[in-house]
Order: C-alpha cells, then structure tokens, then sequence
C-alpha cells in the first residue's frame, strides 16, 4: 500500500528514513528513487549518504552540520514539488545456468513449488525484474518481478554458504548474491558475471531501477563466460529501452 504521503522516521541519532509505502511495488519504489535523484539535484549540507530501498530512503546526515527539522522540511519542500519518477530506461541480460552443478536448490524448490525443475528454470527465465535495491553484503541485487507460480517460502533453517554469483529465490522475490554466504533462500542457478567487482568502474554495473531478465545458458557456456569475467571483461548485455 502507498501510503498517502511520506513518512519521516529516526534511524539513530543520524538517520532518517523517508517511507512511501509499506510493500514491494514498482510505483513505491519509483518514489524513492525519485526523491533521492532530487536530493543529488538539490545537495543539503551535512548530507552524508543516501540508501534506496523496496519502499523508502534512508538519509544518512551530521546531526552536527545538519538538524533533524531542517532536513525534513528540505525533503518535504522535495515532495511539495513532485520529483519526476523515471521509467526504467535500461535492461541488462545476465547469463545463468541453471543446470547442475549450479542450481543447487532447484529440484528442492520445484517440490515445493510442485513443478520440475525444468519449469522453474523457464518461469524464471521468463519473466521481468526491477532491481530495487542492494543490501545485505555489498552486490547483493535484490529483485522483484518474480513469477506468482515461484512465490516459495524462505527455508525454516538457513542453507549452507551459496556459490558465488548465485541466482536465488525466497518469499516472492528474486535475487543475486555475489559471494558465498548461508542464506534462506533456494539457489536456482549461477551466473558468471560478477555483481560487485572493485577495480571496475563502476563497481556496480546495475542501477537501482534497472530492468533485468536471466538468458539460460549451458555448463560449456557458463565456464567460457567465467574465464572472461575473471579476465574483467563484463559478459552481461545492455540495452536500452524505449
């Protein structure tokens, strides 16, 4: 649900939290995004950082250069004006492999799920993501846009640690991890291209509010791909959208 106009709440003593709704939802996040690309357009003094999420934006802020009520009548004075809220013009095709040895948990959700793993992979394959958000650990993409037909609860107990690049799904959303960590998701599939890599500029490739769709690829193509990334060369496709 949206909620009729944003709310200002307190992280901390250096924080705020501007909220718009209380769900995963395109337009929600649209207006996050919004007024974060407003706050770059209109810089405050003593702003320190800005983090968008599934439904809000934390302001990180020095409470010593800037004051709570001043920071919230900026961002209020912000909304009054009704920042743009940009389509996403940008969809990135990222290689996955779904095969073993990489989808590790596919067969376990299929199950779940009542479907083959086969017709998991091309659910998956088939849909449409937003990337709302990192978190977590950093390259973490968090997706929505996951098939209802896919919509698996997250594990009663936490998996062992996923293998990097992991493709995963878990409580109606979809997500990459870029490095080995336990989690409570199931582990689809695999990609070679790598999410967050320091050295590259710049070190995450997708935006906040990209699109995204998986292409499935085989084992023989998964590794060539991997030996290309390692080399720093990036393997996913941009395209640009109308």
């Amino acid at each position: 649900m949206r909620y009729a106009a944003p709310r200002c709440l307190d992280a901390g003593e250096a924080a705020l939290v501007v909220e718009f709704g209380d769900s995963v939802d395109p337009a929600i996040n649209a207006e996050a995004l919004a007024l974060d690309a407003a706050l770059r357009a209109a810089p405050l003094a003593g702003i320190v950082e800005t983090v968008p999420t599934y439904r809000s934006l934390m302001i990180h802020y020095d409470p010593l250069a800037l004051t709570r009520a001043a920071l919230v009548a900026h961002v209020e004075a912000l909304e009054r004006a009704a920042p743009a809220r940009a389509a996403a013009s940008v969809r990135w095709i990222i290689p996955c492999c779904y095969a073993p040895p990489h989808g590790e948990d596919i067969a376990a959700a299929g199950e779940a799920l009542s479907l083959s793993p086969s017709q998991v992979a091309a659910l998956h394959a088939g849909a449409d993501y937003r990337a709302y958000m990192y978190g977590f650990a950093p390259g973490w993409c968090y997706l929505g846009g996951l098939p209802s037909a896919l919509a698996v609860p997250r594990r009663a107990s936490p998996r062992g640690p996923t293998p990097r690049g992991a493709v995963l799904i878990g409580g109606g959303l979809s997500l990459i991890g870029a490095d080995p960590m336990p989690t409570g998701w199931y582990v689809l599939g695999r990609t070679p291209e790598r999410m967050f890599a320091p050295e590259r500029d710049p070190s995450f490739f997708v935006e906040v509010g990209d699109a995204l769709r998986f292409e499935p690829i085989d084992e023989a193509t998964f590794r060539a791909l991997e030996q290309k990334s390692a080399r720093g060369e990036m393997i996913a496709r941009r395209e640009t959208m109308a």
